[in-house]
């Protein structure tokens, strides 16, 4: 059996199969109201208006691979699948989330035999960056030689999730999430579809009720279309009517029904992390149980609570982090809601903790010296030396052991040339770090002492 036939991971729309037909009448909202053509997509200009370069390569029918980058609900997905009817080509939808090597090679070869019968197929990946090294490397012989047209969908930077062979035979397209004022008209045009959203109903809605869902929606037309449903249920059983009071309620059912990705979910990790960097224990355990009761995943949290303690704690505590990490295992091994106490122990242990974003500033430092400058070589000196030409190169020459110097110090620099001097970290005088600040004195007065002798 052909996985063109019957893909167990996603579906295949041939050039024979109108896009509409996908959508039924009992599919969610924001299904049916996926756009069909150009002429119906919404948002994107820099991308799609009169010659932009997604425009022109769609126009021009270019067989190019892309990526499509960007936030959740703002149409890569739709995009994808409107290139598939405007080029008349087969297209299948495939899951990086549940796929596999053997998937991908399956279709590959389907893909393959396609082409020999000059028919056209675009491979669409959603969350490409969750396939691996070994996974990406399956679609690289395919793309060149254009066996496929991959188009890939991604929420996370392409640059550090998809590898460079795949990338650099691809086009990135950056999309941008959807303003409110466009959310709040397309939730209008739901309103009043009669065909494929709820104009079948016959409700009213108030423009600032779909304002409120709009707003709330953070640019995610699908998660409006998810809350709007919800107020139309809501509103069917009530006055038919939609106000700012019963799109409130869709609001708060909705973040508890479905938003573990969405705003709410930022916004509570977000209250959560700055309330641990004020060294507020009350909100900071207030905010946990939040995102407990909200079914949030305990694993997520820990790894987010270990971030604080890298981040907002350092070296002032540096306990903090086995601290952290023991509550993860502890979660592990207990489970949830046992195991949410050992995270609620941490938490406050973090808020109480000195605070320190001395590493974590000079780090960041650092990557901006590395990104603005050129790549230093490691100087001779620093360099090792395990053959006779090394040797004679100089590598090696002039190194001081630091074991043997008094002090356990040499006065020697390890930075290069150019860099001579720089300081990057700067520790503060909190907790443990003030001793670390008296330890980076004392070695400054070793050095220098040094030096004046010489």
């Amino acid at each position: 059996m052909s996985l063109f036939d019957n893909l167990p991971h996603g579906q295949k729309i041939s050039s024979k199969t109108p896009l509409h037909a996908v959508a039924g009448a009992g599919a969610p909202l924001a299904e049916r109201m996926r756009p069909r053509t150009l002429a119906e997509y919404s948002g994107q200009e820099h991308l799609l208006g009169p010659g932009k370069p997604l425009r022109i390569q769609i126009e021009r029918d270019d067989p190019g691979s892309m990526i499509f980058w960007g936030p959740p609900g703002v149409g890569k997905t739709t995009l994808a699948k409107i290139i598939a009817e405007t080029t008349k080509a087969s297209f299948i939808e495939f899951s990086a989330v549940t796929s596999g090597i053997k998937e991908i090679k399956q279709v590959m070869a389907d893909a393959a035999r396609a082409a020999e019968m000059h028919s056209r197929t675009i491979l669409f990946v959603d969350e490409i960056h969750r396939f691996n090294k070994a996974q990406q490397d399956a679609f690289l012989p395919y793309v060149e030689r254009g066996t496929i047209r991959l188009i890939g969908a991604t929420t996370e930077n392409p640059s550090f999730e998809i590898i460079s062979a795949l990338l650099s035979r691809c086009r990135v397209y950056v999309l941008q999430p959807l303003s409110e004022d466009r959310v709040t008209q397309l939730l209008r045009r739901a309103v009043e579809d009669k065909d494929r959203g709820l104009g079948a109903l016959n409700l009213t809605a108030d423009d600032d009720a779909l304002a409120l869902i709009a707003s709330y929606s953070s640019g995610d037309c699908r998660n409006a279309y998810n809350t709007l449903e919800v107020a139309a249920q809501l509103a069917v059983e009530g006055t038919k009517h939609i106000d700012r009071a019963l799109a409130a309620e869709a609001v708060q059912q909705r973040v508890l029904m479905y938003d573990k990705s969405g705003e709410e979910h930022y916004n509570l990790i977000s209250a959560l992390h700055k309330s641990v960097r004020n060294s507020d224990p009350d909100a900071a355990l207030y905010w946990l149980a939040r995102m407990f009761a909200a079914g949030e995943d305990p694993l997520y949290l820990a790894r987010r609570v270990v971030r604080m303690a890298v981040e907002d704690i350092g070296l002032a505590a540096p306990e903090a982090l086995n601290l952290c990490l023991s509550a993860k295992q502890a979660i592990e091994f207990l489970g949830s809601p046992e195991g949410d106490l050992a995270l609620a122990e941490a938490v406050v242990y973090l808020c109480l903790a000195p605070k320190s974003n001395s590493v974590y500033t000079a780090y960041g430092a650092v990557q901006q010296e590395i990104e603005h400058t050129r790549q230093e070589p490691v100087p001779l000196h620093l360099r090792n030396a395990p053959t006779r030409l090394m040797k004679e190169l100089d590598y090696g020459k002039g190194y001081r052991y630091a074991h043997d110097e008094e002090g356990r110090v040499a006065d020697m620099d390890c930075l290069p040339d150019s860099l001579k001097g720089r300081t990057f970290y700067q520790p503060t005088q909190e907790g443990r770090e003030k001793q670390l600040a008296q330890r980076m004195e004392e070695i400054r007065r070793i050095k220098s002492g040094k030096k004046n002798r010489e």
